[in-house]
């Protein structure tokens, strides 16, 4: 498919179709799921931005708490250089 990047041809229906399943296992409790209920794309790309929205405030939340912990000095010098690379990525 990155061949197609760039170009102004459209997806096919196969591969929207494949990119939706890609998603579908991606999420929690979607991907291990013993039965292989078919969900309606419209369905899992809903759940798709309810879970990259809970994963960005997860982030915000760490990186908040990493920074704390940072300016209270409550860590030690290695593990305070590699938070604070992190950070910056």
């Amino acid at each position: 498919m990155s061949s197609r990047r760039g170009s102004a041809s459209k997806l096919t229906e196969d591969e929207v179709n494949d990119l939706i399943f890609k998603l579908q296992a991606s999420l929690p409790h979607e991907s291990n799921s013993t039965s292989n209920k078919k969900r309606s794309a419209s369905k899992i790309l809903e759940r798709t931005c309810i879970y990259i929205k809970k994963l960005q405030k997860e982030v915000d939340d760490l990186s908040d708490v990493l920074s704390k912990r940072l300016a209270s000095g409550d860590i030690n010098a290695a593990d305070a250089e590699l938070i604070a690379t992190l950070l910056q990525l």
